[in-house]
């Protein structure tokens, strides 16, 4: 096993933090507190006017939120290291580190948590497989599926659980197919894959965290077995892209990086996405102006998405790490000083977004959001997820034309440092 071994995917026994002096400490300021995961925004714009850095107690993060300082340190990749971004915020408990020390279970870091020259190494193989000719593949079946859904949907009566009926098997159902994984085995997937975000990103208990460690076990156990398959058994999928590349360069792309690229997509490519299609219902229809606009007017949903990824992103923050004793906006920073970046604050930023808590589908700025991040990790699957969230709305707004939020329902979101979106969300339509 190799969660603790420098090129592991997670390594789940952290260093000691570094903790910066002669910066603002925020004895309060954390992403667990209710009126955070209601709406971090009010928070995060007043944190942001406050002292725009500050080293959170609570979170043991350096926390930063303005544009400009968030550029300049993903744009530094020398200095600022993603490799945490895939390490539990908070320890991990015995019974779930004894489950993880499996002797099988070895992912290495590969893509959102490898260094350069590496990550530029494997990138180059990987972004093959998100090519224009991949996307206009998987394009018919996006739309076949979404059609699908919302007819098991309006089977079922005038309202449904959006989340579990449409944004999580859809996203999820995709980065499947884009991988080469049998529709057979969705179900199971589907349920290994689904709760990770907890376990790296959250504070879940001992219990929490031994199921999600399981689950991991048994899905990179089913991902080297998937990929064994692949060896000889190849297919138009990416799986088999990836082996071809290691067949031609076996030095440059390793075999245990293709099993580990297989590995982490699937959780990069499914929540997230999920999260991002919900936001969108949020966002849009409360709005009945928006939505009946949309409606009327096609070409206005990806300007509209945009928005949504501005307004409120499916992705609220990203992590760094310092190699290096250095400094940003005047502020001294130690080696080993763990970076929350905090993308929700920057996106907010009135200098840069006029009325940021207005949500305008016709911002001609809404694009200079930082949701994908920036630098060489900009988001792999920036392209897919715009793809798949685009067919979705297109979709439910030409099926269900007069779809609404439920009144009423009172709205829960995941405690963790990073992702938002509501675990549960009902509407209706018809009546």
């Amino acid at each position: 096993m190799s969660t603790n071994t420098d090129d592991a995917y997670h390594k789940i026994r952290a260093p000691a933090r570094a903790k910066p002096s002669g910066c603002p400490i925020d004895h309060d300021f954390t992403t667990f507190d209710d009126d955070y995961l209601t709406n971090p925004y009010p928070d995060l714009a007043r944190v942001r006017e406050e002292h725009p850095i500050f080293y959170s107690e609570k979170l043991g993060f350096l926390v930063v939120t303005r544009m400009q300082d968030l550029l300049e340190i993903f744009g530094n990749h020398e200095v600022y290291s993603s490799e945490n971004v895939q390490d539990p915020v908070f320890p991990v408990c015995e019974r779930a580190a004894e489950i993880l020390a499996a002797e099988d279970f070895n992912p290495v870091a590969v893509m959102s948590n490898k260094q350069q020259p590496d990550h530029s190494r494997i990138k180059k193989y990987t972004m093959r497989g998100f090519s224009a000719r991949r996307m206009k593949m998987l394009e018919p079946y996006v739309k076949k599926r979404s059609h699908e859904l919302v007819d098991a949907m309006m089977a079922n009566g005038t309202q449904a659980e959006f989340v579990s009926s449409f944004g999580h098997p859809l996203p999820g159902q995709t980065i499947f197919r884009f991988i080469g994984f049998p529709e057979a085995d969705d179900e199971k997937l589907i349920s290994w894959t689904s709760n990770r975000l907890a376990f790296t990103w959250g504070n879940p208990d001992e219990e929490e965290q031994a199921d999600i460690a399981n689950k991991m076990l048994r899905y990179w156990r089913y991902c080297r077995e998937f990929v064994a398959k692949r060896k000889t058994d190849r297919a138009d999928d990416l799986t088999s892209e990836l082996l071809d590349a290691h067949d031609a360069n076996p030095e440059e792309l390793a075999y245990r990086e293709v099993e580990s690229i297989i590995y982490g997509l699937s959780f990069a490519g499914h929540e997230i996405v999920s999260n991002y299609m919900s936001n969108s219902l949020l966002c849009l229809l409360p709005r009945r102006d928006d939505w009946d606009a949309i409606r009327a007017d096609k070409s206005l949903i990806p300007n509209a998405l945009e928005e949504v990824l501005r307004f409120e992103s499916p992705q609220t923050s990203w992590r760094r790490v310092t190699n290096v004793d250095t400094e940003v906006a005047g502020i001294k920073v130690p080696e080993g000083t763990q970076v929350f970046l905090s993308l929700g604050a920057a996106n907010h930023e009135p200098e840069l977004f006029p009325s940021p808590e207005k949500f305008d589908i016709h911002r001609d700025n809404a694009k200079k959001h930082i949701s994908f991040g920036y630098g060489i990790h900009f988001c792999l699957g920036a392209r897919l997820a715009r793809l798949e969230g685009e067919i979705a709305i297109q979709t439910l707004s030409e099926r269900l034309p007069d779809l609404r939020l439920v009144d009423g329902q009172n709205l829960s979101y995941s405690p963790n440092i990073t992702f938002r979106g509501p675990e549960q969300l009902f509407v209706e339509w018809g009546g």
